[in-house]
């Protein structure tokens, strides 16, 4: 049936009182199809919660989907039936509409689990890919469609000894975002396995993650460009120039990007540390391979290149161990009685629940200075990431109070003046 005749007999269906055959079916499949995603939203919530509050890969995206495919899967059952009695010119406009809703939910579906949900150009994409899905669709209906290839093919140009079209191209494009996008569904499957993996240091993990993603990107292009007659050497001037632009003009990029690969396989920073370098303090949130998050501990992120990470000396706080040894100092007046004064440093340190007691906090008597006599308390902790300005007031508070109760001074520079009659 022409698309032409397929519209005429539509529209004389829709002047014909069984047409509310047609309307009914529909809204029966829509009604069956809301409460089989109900029902699958419920066993999905049942299971997230036993999961941790998280679904793998696969049942993320049969959700995502489960609404317009449950319908189009009811439309396309539904049609041959009511075939036998009345005209389904509705229901069958009804499924390359299902079927886009379907391509649509599904790729942006895999788009948003294999980069950032955040990213901000993701919502232009998703309009532009419903535009072109549904554009494509209504040419199809109103058969212009072949008409539209035919302007396409016959806008031809030269690249290299390949003849070449905008339909062709098209068609290049098409089976490589195609191939891409299954690549992107493998590689979610594949890192989320992967991420769950127990065996495995967190940073190898992600590095794996990364390969595999870029892998696959790779064999999907190699793929996509063949299936439409489009010989991949034609594509050597490109890959002769974009060697060269990486060359001169994207080194620090490319400096970036190897760096953090290096990072990610030795290990020598990971996500927990509390690192400094570049006078930047904080804890590492993330890395990837072009930059690392520093969350500072005011809140602050910092992003910092890799290339510095590896090129810089990094204190890592936490390295191999998380335990930090932290110091405070007070003066007590010269007859004192130091022994007293010791012992309520080691005290206050050791009533604070984040100061470790292995190894325990010790007092030294570090120096007689001119005002006074110079005690320092040591003290270890094993959560850094926490700051060390809360613990020290604390301690020093509890110093304070003790000191006063047991009339010990802290002494502070007096000066006398003396005024002479000349």
């Amino acid at each position: 049936m022409t698309p032409g005749r397929f519209l005429h007999e539509l529209w004389l269906d829709l002047q014909q009182p069984e047409v509310i055959w047609q309307v009914g079916v529909l809204l029966a499949c829509f009604a069956l199809a809301w409460l089989f995603d109900r029902w699958l939203g419920g066993r999905y919530a049942a299971a997230k919660a036993a999961a941790g509050g998280e679904l793998n890969f696969g049942r993320r995206g049969l959700a995502r989907i489960a609404l317009p495919l449950a319908m189009l899967l009811l439309v396309l059952a539904a049609r041959p039936l009511l075939a036998q009695w009345h005209h389904v010119n509705l229901l069958k406009l009804a499924i390359p509409l299902l079927t886009s809703l379907v391509l649509i939910r599904a790729v942006m579906f895999v788009v948003r689990q294999s980069f950032r949900s955040s990213a901000p150009w993701l919502a232009s994409f998703e309009r532009t890919l419903a535009l072109l899905v549904w554009g494509v669709v209504a040419l199809h209906i109103l058969g212009l469609l072949p008409d539209f290839i035919t302007l396409l093919e016959s806008v031809s140009f030269q690249l290299g000894k390949e003849q070449l079209n905008l339909w062709l191209v098209l068609q290049g494009l098409g089976a490589v975002l195609a191939t891409l996008f299954v690549a992107l569904w493998i590689g979610g499957l594949l890192e989320a396995r992967l991420m769950s993996a127990q065996g495995i240091d967190g940073n190898l993990r992600i590095v794996f993650s990364r390969l595999l993603r870029a892998l696959l990107i790779l064999i999907a292009v190699l793929i996509g460009l063949p299936l439409v007659g489009i010989d991949l050497t034609t594509l050597s001037v490109f890959g002769g120039a974009l060697g060269v632009g990486l060359g001169f003009g994207l080194q620090k990029i490319a400096a970036n990007y190897v760096s953090g690969f290096i990072i990610l396989l030795d290990r020598s920073i990971r996500i927990g540390n509390l690192i400094d370098v570049a006078n930047m303090r904080g804890v590492v949130t993330r890395i990837t391979t072009r930059y690392t998050v520093l969350r500072g501990m005011t809140g602050v992120e910092m992003i910092v290149p890799n290339e510095l990470l590896v090129s810089s000396v990094i204190t890592n706080e936490t390295f191999t161990d998380p335990k930090v040894r932290l110091a405070t100092q007070v003066q007590v007046a010269y007859g004192s009685d130091l022994e007293r004064a010791m012992g309520i440093l080691v005290a206050a340190a050791r009533a604070q629940p984040r100061v470790l007691a292995d190894p325990p906090p010790k007092a030294f008597l570090v120096a007689f200075a001119d005002s006074g006599i110079n005690l320092e308390l040591g003290f270890w902790i094993a959560d850094p990431e926490e700051g060390s300005l809360q613990i020290r007031s604390d301690i020093h508070l509890a110093i304070w109070r003790d000191f006063k109760a047991a009339d010990i001074e802290i002494p502070f520079p007096q000066r006398e003046v003396h005024l002479l009659n000349r």
